[in-house]
């Protein structure tokens, strides 16, 4: 008997919310059906032919093995060399996705057809992170990537804003020798990964927010327990951001949270929120009552860009989101690409005698390497792009989204498409590189001794790709890589710990890093004067 004032309800909503949530599934799986029925028999049967790929499953396309042989990453790599391609279409739930391994493919997708491909997907990780898709590296294609994207390109990286916060990157890189020279000091061990990862996140930190340190800071000019949370939530939100995740196919399951990756992104934005938004909120108030008027930083210069009517041209929700999801682009390639340079060194001690044959005679040693000397050192640079051809930090770029059918050669790749370029496939491919698995800088050279850009427009491996959804801070992140390994190289003697002979070189789980932080004895070879003391 109902008691008073409480209306009937339906029995069947009584049901626990289990048995709904499978109800709901098998009325969606229905639907699917028929669109994959009506995709397989009832169109054209003449319609162009899809890449080569495993044959998949009604309605979950080829998720079951996906799942079952992880990580995804080595998975897609294995079934392509089974097929003895290097364009693959892998059904994954509703979602064709395209693996490439090819250089001359890649260049199709980003160069002929670079306008089709110029998409990005909607996924549980990249909605977090970018706050609802209202930054750039993440969005899809449409007026707020195109407003974000010009942003980046026009105001906060440009040749100009690059020359105007080169004191604060030089601030940074003579920290960093402060700090590896401390380490010295104390025992001789230097975890490379720390001194590398956290240079890029003083870096990030000191353009943004015109500081090295959350809390109170290091005498020896390492990380805090504050910075280390920074950067480690900001490596949590890299593993998770296009992780292959079951619910990114199948959008019903994102209520589950089968792989945890929701609950990681969440806590990791939180962590980042806690560090950011109260130096946000607290330096527009100061523009906004006039304490402040003059601009030190890349905050300063989101805060005060003005549209056509001369009112603020960003939210704070976008200015928030930009910042949180730049820190991402910050941390990851320079500190891996210098780690594995230094890993491949060690084991090849000749690679060392050339890059400090080339520091002395550029630089000498009554100096510390600047910025203008990276123009000369071409060896450095060599070794570099190596670093990025053998050891990127991810098996796939971002992937591209189709915005409509298109042709790429003589494959039909449909709307919605993932597209997805192999930077280890394309890096290590045999019919590109000889000896692809052997760390050899002198590949890069040219005859005629002209300039070295990390750059590779051609795609044979990935630093910073090409079109439209290339990377703005090219010039940024080519400094910063080469500014790291040089000081380090030029500062420091490198050699293995006791009782080691050789760097094993395994990679993590899932990313390409190694498996564990290079950690090696350092002994200063300069002046102690010029490490700050």
């Amino acid at each position: 008997m109902l008691s008073q004032g409480m209306s009937y309800i339906p029995s069947f909503l009584w049901l626990p919310s289990q048995s709904f949530c499978l109800f709901f599934i098998n009325i969606l799986f229905g639907f699917m059906i028929i669109k994959t029925i009506k995709y397989y028999i009832v169109e054209n049967p003449n319609k162009p032919k899809l890449p080569p790929g495993p044959k998949p499953w009604p309605i979950v396309g080829n998720l079951p093995e996906m799942l079952a042989n992880k990580p995804a990453t080595s998975w897609i790599h294995k079934k392509m060399e089974e097929l003895n391609t290097e364009i693959a279409c892998i059904r994954l739930g509703n979602v064709n996705v395209i693996p490439v391994t090819c250089p001359s493919i890649a260049r199709e997708f980003l160069r002929k057809h670079d306008a089709d491909f110029a998409s990005r997907p909607i996924t549980m990780a990249s909605d977090i992170i970018s706050n609802g898709y209202v930054t750039s590296i993440l969005v899809p294609y449409g007026e707020q990537w195109k407003k974000m994207k010009k942003v980046l390109v026009k105001d906060l990286f440009s040749s100009r804003r690059h020359q105007w916060l080169q004191d604060k990157r030089n601030e940074e890189a003579d920290n960093l020798m402060f700090y590896v020279y401390n380490k010295c000091n104390n025992g001789g061990l230097v975890n490379v990964r720390i001194a590398t990862q956290h240079y890029c996140g003083n870096v990030y930190r000191k353009l943004f927010f015109n500081t090295r340190y959350f809390g109170k800071g290091m005498k020896d000019g390492g990380p805090g327990l504050e910075e280390v949370e920074h950067v480690d939530a900001a490596f949590v939100m890299l593993n998770c951001v296009f992780a292959f995740s079951a619910s990114d196919y199948i959008p019903c399951l994102r209520l589950l949270d089968l792989d945890g990756h929701k609950g990681k992104v969440k806590n990791a934005k939180r962590i980042i929120n806690n560090y950011h938004d109260s130096l946000i909120e607290e330096r527009i108030k100061q523009w906004n009552d006039g304490s402040k008027n003059v601009e030190d930083d890349l905050l300063d210069v989101l805060i005060t860009l003005k549209d056509a009517n001369n009112k603020p041209l960003l939210t704070t929700k976008e200015i928030k989101a930009q910042i949180m999801e730049l820190m991402l682009a910050f941390v990851d390639n320079p500190s891996n690409a210098v780690e594995w340079t230094l890993a491949e060194m060690l084991n090849q001690p000749e690679l060392f005698e050339k890059a400090m044959e080339e520091l002395d005679n550029i630089v000498g040693k009554d100096r510390m390497v600047q910025e203008s000397d990276i123009p000369k050192l071409n060896f450095l640079k060599t070794c570099a792009r190596e670093a990025f051809r053998l050891h990127p930090i991810t098996d796939f770029n971002a992937p591209h989204v189709s915005i409509k059918d298109t042709m790429v050669g003589d494959y039909f790749i449909p709307k919605g498409s993932h597209v997805l370029l192999g930077r280890s496939g394309l890096g290590r491919n045999p019919k590109v590189w000889t000896e692809p698995y052997k760390f050899k800088p002198e590949r890069h050279l040219k005859n005629d001794g002209s300039n070295i850009a990390l750059t590779e427009p051609e795609l044979k491996f990935i630093t910073f790709s090409i079109g439209r959804r290339g990377c703005p801070g090219i010039m940024l992140g080519s400094t910063m890589t080469i500014m790291l390994l040089a000081r380090l190289l030029h500062g420091f003697t490198w050699c293995l710990p006791p009782n080691t002979t050789r760097i094993k070189f395994v990679e993590s789980n899932g990313v390409m890093v190694l498996d564990e932080p290079l950690t090696v004895v350092a002994k200063p070879r300069l002046a102690a004067e010029l490490y700050g003391f």
